[in-house]
């Protein structure tokens, strides 16, 4: 069975708030997942998922340094996230605040490793986006995003 870890880095309280919700998603939907804050990630568990699913609050419109050094230290594994499913979701502040080129920045930085990241148009469009607090909005993009997800990486990884 494919295995997927959702990894994020929580400052206030929202983007915890998506991971957990966004876990419960996984595991309602029977598929195999890890939830983990950025501190508690070694980088060398990359390679141990076939899903890697990237929470991060808009910081200046990117990710926080954190996720940042995740991607970073993963080049050390640069060829072994080659054919991973990835994704992203953010929290931030305001509408136009740089929530969506922070989800962009998490996307480059997969798709520099050989990820597979699909985009979703039946929600945000590139990875689900808080404004503030998650609402009833955001809680139904991560139910879809989550279906998509474990779609896509049922399709990707063949299990014998």
């Amino acid at each position: 069975m494919p295995k997927t870890v959702i990894v994020y880095d929580s400052v206030g309280n929202s983007v915890k708030q998506m991971a957990d919700f966004l876990f419960s998603e996984f595991k309602k939907q029977g598929a195999t997942c890890d939830r983990v804050f950025i501190d508690d990630f070694p980088v060398r568990t990359l390679v141990e998922y076939d899903g890697i699913f990237i929470g991060t609050p808009n910081y200046f419109g990117g990710m926080t340094n954190k996720i940042k050094k995740l991607f970073d230290l993963g080049v050390k594994f640069y060829k072994q996230l080659d054919g991973k499913v990835g994704a992203c979701f953010c929290s931030t502040g305001v509408i136009g605040g740089g929530g969506e080129t922070a989800i962009m920045a998490v996307v480059r930085a997969m798709l520099v490793h050989g990820m597979i990241v699909q985009g979703c148009p039946e929600a945000g469009h590139y990875g689900v986006l808080s404004i503030g607090k998650p609402d009833a909005r955001v809680e139904r993009e991560l139910k879809i995003w989550a279906r998509r997800f474990i779609s896509l990486l049922e399709k990707i990884v063949r299990v014998p």
